[in-house]
């Protein structure tokens, strides 16, 4: 096939792909490919790079597949790094194609506009994958290949550098898209190890990750097969709906549920990286037989010993290890009982402790349809009970920063309500991570989605400020000046709310969910009382003196 230029190219990729939407800023350097874009698909010109492949990120999870996200070169990809940095920890697929400058002007260090040194170097630092368009006849091969890389398992971002004058030039292409790598399956001795373990537990429990996302059925198969209970990382909420009585659900950490890991008698694990603030900085003790799952073979035993490693993908493993389970394989009778008793009293633990903030749990999940965006920055309300007790029930739903930086969450909420625009989108944000890249209020304002910002304003960085209080001596950079919210909202054409009362959240959530467009509601939390008992992060201070 032959195109005018490069930007024509990239559409008919993009095509391929199903993406519809791309997010990004236009540049001098990237000019033909935006401009072929906005023709021909939909271009939403967001205020930083950073939310541009944030909203990527999310428009690829909430839709099971890529998102795209165009920057310009040196400083505009400089500034998306850190937003791929997220996209890398949580495997997620994104196209970033960033520009370059012209391509006889590489490595000169003349100074040319935009100019850095070695980007493609720092891409590689911060992608799955990098590479860099060479010729006129090679981009479709490039971009291409950099698809296949990231959604590959377990994928992550790919990022394209494309000199600008190779952007305007005739494109010649005849690329196809690679083959998919096949993923391994176990070796049979190996895999009736772990199903004999399996079924001869009394005892058992399954910890999903990430990684299950896409193994939700085959591992609800497994999970009635076997009686066991489930616990989840935040990554792996959703691959069984948290509805269902045997999900216990991202409480890990909670008394009840160490008192339950420490009885069972097998884990099988599947996915999952045990990230540090799920694992009490890997104090968590598990059970001594460790089933383990995992594309990723370097996983398999990195974090804790496994017994029986399972190299694969969790689909075809998952059901491989239920067929392979005898009929009358059960727990214990009352294991059942137990798991349903931690069910309950993780959540009405984690409901009483919250306080006031209870209401606008409650009023949330009664506001939203079943399948619903939940985009959650890192602020106190999502690690409290946003990355808990708010049920999800499909892991397409589930969008936060998998690698706990602040600030992306309104990004990564307008990505994915422009991916499923007949479908609710809700952000959970706080006062200090929303001032991160307050500039997106202007793209929720222009692009108009169906989108409701919640906002919880303590006048800063509550959960630095809560460990400072209770660590430190004095306060340091946690108090910061904080707009009126109302008067913002009106200076960029948003609908605005606030709820300062438990019995205000009910009325005023379900308004703002209902309406077809975006609502910026603020959690006034000085009004609405404190939660029982002041929130911080599962990491580790230590002692004065020491």
């Amino acid at each position: 096939m032959r195109y005018d230029n490069g930007g024509e190219l990239l559409v008919a990729v993009l095509r391929e792909l199903g993406v519809e939407v791309v997010f990004g800023i236009v540049s001098v350097h990237n000019l033909p490919l935006v401009e072929a874009v906005d023709r021909e698909l939909r271009f939403v010109p967001v205020r930083h790079e950073a939310s541009a492949v944030n909203a990527a990120d999310a428009y690829g999870r909430s839709r099971d597949g890529i998102g795209c996200a165009l920057t310009s070169t040196g400083t505009g990809a400089g500034n998306a790094a850190g937003s791929l940095v997220e996209s890398l920890s949580a495997g997620a697929s994104v196209l970033h194609v960033t520009g370059q400058i012209e391509s006889r002007y590489l490595g000169g260090g003349r100074g040319f506009i935009h100019e850095t040194r070695d980007q493609l170097g720092m891409l590689r630092a911060v992608s799955a994958h990098a590479a860099a368009v060479g010729s006129a006849e090679d981009a479709g091969r490039v971009l291409r290949a950099a698809a296949a890389a990231a959604l590959a398992t377990p994928g992550g971002p790919a990022s394209v550098e494309w000199p600008i004058d190779l952007q305007y030039a005739r494109q010649t292409d005849r690329s196809e898209p690679p083959a998919r790598a096949a993923l391994p399956h176990p070796a049979g001795s190996g895999l009736r190890a772990a199903a004999e373990a399996l079924a001869t537990a009394r005892r058992p429990l399954v910890w999903a990750g990430g990684g299950a996302g896409r193994a939700g059925r085959q591992l609800r198969t497994l999970l009635e097969a076997t009686g066991a209970g489930l616990l989840t990382s935040n990554s792996g909420r959703g691959a069984v709906p948290e509805d269902h009585p045997q999900v216990i659900g991202n409480f890990a950490t909670a008394p009840a549920a160490r008192a339950l890991l420490a009885d069972a008698d097998v884990l099988l694990t599947v996915g999952t990286h045990f990230r540090s603030n799920e694992t009490a900085d890997y104090a968590l003790a598990l059970p001594a037989t460790h089933l383990q799952i995992d594309a990723d073979a370097a996983a398999l035993g990195r974090v804790y010993p496994v017994t029986h490693p399972l190299h694969g993908e969790a689909a075809r493993v998952l059901a491989a290890l239920t067929d392979a389970l005898p009929s009358d394989a059960r727990p214990q009778e009352s294991w059942g009982a137990r798991v349903s008793g931690v069910r309950a009293d993780v959540r009405a633990a984690l409901h009483d402790s919250i306080g006031p903030q209870a209401a606008v749990c409650d009023a949330l999940r009664a506001a939203l349809p079943r399948r619903a965006v939940v985009a959650r920055d890192v602020t106190i309300p999502s690690s409290s009970w946003g990355n808990r007790l708010l049920e999800l029930y499909d892991p397409r739903d589930n969008v936060f920063p998998r690698g706990g930086g602040i600030g992306q969450g309104l990004g990564m909420g307008i990505g994915a309500a422009l991916a499923r625009p007949d479908e609710p989108t809700v952000v959970l944000a706080g006062d200090g991570g929303l001032a991160v890249h307050l500039g997106e209020l202007l793209t929720l304002a222009q692009e108009r989605p169906r989108l409701t910002l919640l906002v919880f304003n303590d006048g800063g960085y509550g959960v630095l400020r809560n460990m400072q209080d209770a660590y430190a001596e004095r306060r340091s950079g946690v108090d910061l000046c904080t707009p009126d919210f109302a008067g913002l909202a009106a200076a960029c054409g948003l609908p605005y709310a606030r709820v300062a009362a438990p019995e205000e959240a009910a009325p005023v959530i379900g308004e703002a969910v209902a309406a077809h467009g975006p609502t910026l509601v603020e959690v006034d939390l000085v009004a609405l009382g404190p939660m029982k008992n002041p929130f911080t992060p599962p990491v580790k201070i230590p002692a004065a003196g020491a």
